[in-house]
């Protein structure tokens, strides 16, 4: 099989930088013919000792127009996967399928005024796509990323949310964004304290916020770990916020390729 007729290309890492322990950014050079939607996501293949390939779905940091791939990533202490992963370093070979994939899009809503963005742990990634994208700018009053982790130490790419006001195409509408960090195992003078459930249950977030969610102008989308996705769904839905589907527009869009 010649390269051309493979599924994925063979791309260079070009830079890869710890975190934590736990967490890790890496950043690929890109294929010329790999084309995205701000919030969808690749296939990432890395080459075992043996020969073989192990597989993964990771959401793009990075944005449609960026010349490389930038990707947000945890070691799963054991995993086949990102054991692999942890592993490689500049200039090694990092296997990526030729079609992007997902449907955390801004395609999945037809109207809103309010985009809120909540997010966990690594599911951050296609969020901060999203805002480095012009788009989402232009469609949107308001924009509220919130961001929870476990401990301050994990609250990751601080630098790039705070600089995306000072980017020359999204100036003029930095005052759209509102961030909200949440850390829930300890306390933070710049965080809300809690479980984005939690918050949403007692009425802090929206507080902090300085907006409430609402069928008619407000617009979800969650990325992260799959039980707050679940009971998020489930306190959205008990306000009327619905799933949006391709026959029926919603007010909710959630990522699943977990």
């Amino acid at each position: 099989m010649t390269a051309s007729e493979e599924k994925f290309t063979r791309q260079t890492l070009l830079d890869v930088q710890t975190l934590t322990p736990s967490l890790f950014t890496l950043r690929t050079t890109r294929d010329p013919g790999f084309r995205f939607r701000a919030g969808q996501f690749a296939r990432l293949g890395v080459t075992k000792a043996d020969g073989s390939a192990v597989w993964r779905a990771y959401s793009m940091v990075s944005a449609p127009h960026d010349d490389y791939l930038e990707f947000f990533s945890i070691v799963v202490p054991g995993g086949e996967f990102t054991s692999e992963l942890s592993r490689l370093r500049v200039g090694d070979e990092l296997r990526v399928d030729r079609q992007a994939f997902g449907f955390l899009t801004l395609d999945r809503f037809v109207d809103g005024r309010d985009l809120w963005l909540l997010s966990t742990g690594t599911g951050l990634a296609p969020f901060l796509s999203i805002l480095q994208d012009f788009e989402v700018w232009q469609r949107f009053e308001r924009i509220f990323l919130v961001y929870s982790v476990r401990e301050a130490c994990e609250l990751a790419y601080q630098p790039l949310i705070a600089g995306l006001g000072e980017r020359d195409y999204l100036a003029e509408h930095a005052g759209k964004l509102r961030y909200l960090p949440l850390v829930t195992r300890e306390t933070h003078p710049a965080a809300l304290h809690g479980r984005i459930t939690t918050l949403l249950e007692n009425g802090e977030l929206e507080r902090a916020a300085g907006q409430v969610l609402e069928p008619e102008h407000s617009r979800i989308m969650l990325c992260g770990n799959p039980q707050m996705i679940e009971d998020t769904r489930a306190l959205l839905k008990a306000r009327d916020l619905q799933l949006s589907l391709s026959r029926r527009p919603g007010q909710v869009a959630v990522e699943t390729y977990w």
